[in-house]
């Protein structure tokens, strides 16, 4: 890789206006082919928005995950549906968010694979060559395959009626859609917020001016940057150090606190980290970034650390520090819909202070999962179309994985959040390195923890670390949700070898807790007589 200098892109390129006032050149960087085929689903160039007739029921704004399955779900059910998006289908997570990340991941983990090949007898002669522009436009292939789903074109055989442009409510039942030169008012009986969420980028000096990038902008490079700085160590960032440190790059993370993934349970969080460092991946804590400088070679971060300022040369920057919710422009306050930095103010049913409008997904929720996107707007189907009781927010059990090598996932609650509620657990861990298919795979790195309530086998919480333990984590969730404990997973027969073994092993531990010294004390002095 040579040495190169990475400069911040738009996520997209300024529309141009046709003589009819119509945004005819929407572009994502870069424009190739698979770009082109994305944009033709996503946002169609020769899109024309429909003309309102009469009141819809449902008026949604925002097409990512929760604007999709509420607009979809609605049309579903009968209901006369518009939605609208102010740039293109699919929001973050189809365009710069799960699916680029995911697609990414997959081949820094087979450059891994391969390079640990050797410890089980798999030789690679000439070692392992990448080819990032390959990589990048495979995910860009992928991402345009997998835009099927959330096209408009998908969107009208669904019956929903799409408008492209900015979206701000005029009073308590009316949204206003402003395109080019032309706008349109809706006027609704229910309405959706779901205009997510985007990159929270700090304020810090010389950064915009020396160029950065986030999640909505790493996916347009083509080229490598040899030295990446990454600052913040959340999901996101750990994610994507994780990534390009396998991939050749020069990954440093900056970071204020003492540990990465800091929401993560310690003894997980600590198993990544290491692996993370192992895989070449520098961490500076404690350290608070100041201001960013140009120089003749690249970039430069200048933190500070321990009361020293220090300086880390770079080609290329990510923030990744956090999310804000996308408020800009809605109008709220014509609506009279509250809403704070956080996001807009919902009660436990998710209806925003306007009774007619309710909010889901990234704009409301402080889990910002596509997962609970789609959980959330599927509530507001319920609770805003239907008569009847309404279902309550804090019914859901959310998982959650964080995609590192070996993968974080959790569920319900951690020790802490029990000791701050007062519950009494008991904590059953068992580790990865006594599980036989993760000796035979060489995934050795990770355990399986599991909270139950104290002298029962009923599950609070659970995490994993393991190289699938997204997929394990499943398995807990459903428990959870029904209210299934430790015992009926311990009667539960599990093909052998599987890395899930590890949880069946703590259902046997909890089993075991259960017999009480005078019960063994019968039993044992029953197989002295049987003897």
């Amino acid at each position: 890789m040579q040495p190169n200098t990475i400069t911040q892109a738009p996520i997209l390129d300024g529309a141009q206006s046709n003589h009819n006032g119509h945004d005819s050149a929407v572009h994502i960087q870069p424009m190739d082919d698979a770009n082109r085929r994305l944009l033709q689903k996503v946002r169609p160039p020769d899109w024309r928005n429909p003309t309102p007739s009469g009141r819809y029921n449902l008026v949604v704004i925002g097409s990512g995950t929760a604007g999709l399955v509420g607009a979809i779900g609605g049309a579903g059910l009968g209901a006369k549906v518009a939605i609208i998006e102010k740039h293109i289908l699919g929001g973050d997570c189809l365009n710069w968010g799960c699916v680029p990340s995911k697609s990414i991941i997959r081949p820094a983990r087979v450059i891994s694979e391969i390079r640990r090949g050797r410890e089980m007898g798999v030789y690679v002669p000439d070692g392992v060559e990448v080819d990032f522009g390959r990589v990048m436009q495979r995910m860009r292939d992928l991402r345009a395959d997998i835009a099927d789903d959330d096209s408009a074109a998908r969107i009208q055989r669904e019956n929903v009626e799409l408008y492209f442009g900015a979206a701000r409510f005029t009073g308590p039942n009316t949204i206003e859609v402003v395109e080019g030169g032309e706008v349109r008012t809706l006027e609704f009986a229910k309405a959706l917020i779901a205009a997510g969420s985007k990159a929270t980028v700090p304020a810090i000096e010389g950064l915009a001016e020396v160029g950065y990038l986030t999640n909505e902008t790493l996916f347009q490079l083509t080229e490598q940057p040899r030295r990446l700085a990454v600052i913040g160590s959340g999901p996101i960032g750990s994610e994507m150090a994780h990534a390009f440190v396998r991939m050749g790059t020069e990954v440093t993370m900056v970071e204020r606190s003492d540990q990465i993934l800091t929401r993560e349970d310690k003894d997980a969080a600590r198993i990544v980290q290491e692996t993370m460092v192992r895989d070449g991946v520098k961490l500076i804590f404690g350290a608070s970034s100041k201001r960013v400088e140009k120089s003749a070679t690249g970039k430069v971060v200048v933190y500070e650390q321990n009361g020293e300022e220090k300086r880390l040369e770079v080609d290329a920057i990510l923030v990744a520090v956090g999310r804000s919710p996308n408020l800009s422009g809605l109008n709220l306050e014509a609506a009279g819909i509250e809403y704070h930095p956080k996001g807009v103010v919902v009660d436990d049913t998710l209806r925003t202070t306007n009774p007619n409008v309710y909010a889901s997904g990234d704009i409301a929720q402080k889990y910002q999962f596509t997962h609970v996107a789609d959980a959330t707007s599927r509530m507001v189907l319920q609770n805003a179309m239907f008569p009847g009781p309404k279902k309550k927010l804090d019914s859901l059990i959310v998982p959650w994985c964080t995609y590192t090598d070996p993968e974080i996932a959790h569920v319900g609650m951690y020790e802490h959040d029990a000791a701050e509620k007062g519950i009494a657990v008991d904590t059953f861990v068992h580790e990865l390195s006594h599980v036989d298919r993760s000796r035979t795979d060489g995934h050795t790195d990770g355990f399986v923890k599991i909270h139950v309530k104290k002298g029962t086998d009923k599950i609070l919480g659970a995490t994993i670390v393991a190289s699938e333990a997204g997929e394990m984590i499943n398995m807990i969730t459903l428990a959870m949700n029904a209210n299934v404990g430790l015992g009926i997973i311990a009667k539960t027969i599990f093909p052998y070898p599987v890395q899930s073994e590890a949880i069946k092993k703590i259902a046997d531990k909890y089993n075991r807790t259960r017999l009480k010294p005078t019960v063994k004390s019968i039993l044992q002095a029953w197989f002295q007589f049987r003897r």
